[in-house]
């Protein structure tokens, strides 16, 4: 079978120009007669790898000199229970916007660990809007503030960071590396690997050095960010097939002329996927334009009964993972780094004809 074009939310499509490079590294990277999967994580070879990664994703994120940059696990779930264990604590408050699924799980995880305040609460429409930051109902001296830069399943993305001087602690997974962005906005940026970084199983988080400081000494060892910062990211064996794809999605991203480069052609591939949406009586999008998602684009048929023939002859256009997700329903199309520009002129084409022949 030839390859599809992916619209997977996640674990999501990969650049083909690095699928090739680790279809040739397998048998034998970089000379060691083994596969990266074989090598000892702390063996010179992938210590070097690790290295390298690091400094890639510094220069792609311009990520300032005073941030610490760990390669983590439990993906970005785990994350949401150590951004409350590392910087806050029972005697502090913690303010969270939530505007989709993402951000209420964040939240509810830190309620275990500290008084949670939201700030502002989306789902009274749906979540298809983020709340004017001028109505948020923010706490005095709290311990951060929590927001999800894109929500994947909603399609909602802020455009803004919010303002203040509590920190700001983001859960990137979506759109991390989808454009520059201004790390030193943020305390602590944290983003599972399996939409725009490489496959499940490494977490990227990237902390404010001061911050490492915060957590109690009583934290389970792989609880703690600064045991990761101190261990360059080997406080245990590290997911290291995982990491080494991760670095090679960096190598990708600089040779293409970095992350300005990236958001130029994600910009227009959202762009004209959008204007094919709203030009249309046949589909429709239910999120406000002004926080519209670059990366997830949810959309639903004018007529719900033909949903299922819409999925059904899209795959075998070649359109693969075009459902939307079980609580909201509809399609969805996700359109990360590695989805091409073609695919999306591709499902354009095919959800005009579709719409010439059932509309």
């Amino acid at each position: 079978m030839s390859r599809v074009y992916n619209f997977s939310a996640g674990p999501a499509a990969l650049p083909l120009e690095v699928l090739d490079i680790i279809r040739d590294d397998i048998p034998d990277w970089e000379g060691t007669g083994m596969s990266v999967m074989e090598v000892s994580h702390r063996g010179k070879d992938f210590v070097a790898l690790a290295a390298r990664a690091e400094a890639n994703l510094r220069e792609l994120l311009s990520i300032p000199a005073d941030y610490s940059v760990l390669f983590t696990q439990g993906g970005a779930t785990l994350q949401m229970s150590m951004v409350p264990m590392n910087l806050a604590g029972p005697e502090h408050t913690a303010d969270y916007v939530i505007s989709g699924s993402w951000g209420k799980k964040a939240a509810a995880e830190a309620r275990k660990f500290c008084t949670v305040n939201i700030a502002a609460d989306a789902s009274d429409e749906k979540f298809t809007y983020i709340p004017d930051e001028s109505s948020w109902r923010r706490s005095d001296n709290a311990a951060y503030i929590h927001i999800t830069p894109n929500e994947t399943i909603a399609g909602v993305e802020f455009h803004f960071v919010p303002s203040g001087d509590a920190i700001v602690v983001g859960d990137m997974s979506s759109t991390i590396l989808s454009r520059p962005i201004d790390v030193s906005r943020y305390g602590v940026i944290y983003a599972g690997a399996q939409k725009n970084i490489g496959p499940a199983g490494i977490t990227v988080v990237i902390v404010r050095n001061d911050l490492l400081e915060r957590a109690p000494a009583n934290l389970p060892h792989l609880m703690i960010w600064k045991s990761y910062a101190e261990s360059e990211s080997m406080t245990n064996t590290p997911p290291t097939f995982a990491w080494y794809v991760a670095d090679q999605v960096f190598q990708y991203l600089l040779r293409l002329g970095g992350l300005e480069a990236m958001a130029e052609i994600n910009n227009r591939k959202a762009s004209k996927l959008y204007a094919a949406i709203d030009e249309s009586s046949f589909y429709s999008n239910p999120v406000r334009e002004n926080c519209r998602s670059w990366m997830n684009v949810p959309f639903v048929l004018a007529d719900a009964s033909l949903d299922a023939k819409f999925l059904e002859e899209s795959v075998a256009a070649g359109l693969a993972n075009l459902k939307g997700h079980r609580s909201v329903g509809g399609m969805r199309a996700s359109i990360y780094n590695a989805v091409p520009e073609a695919a999306v002129d591709a499902l354009i084409e095919f959800m005009a004809e579709f719409e010439r022949v059932n509309g």
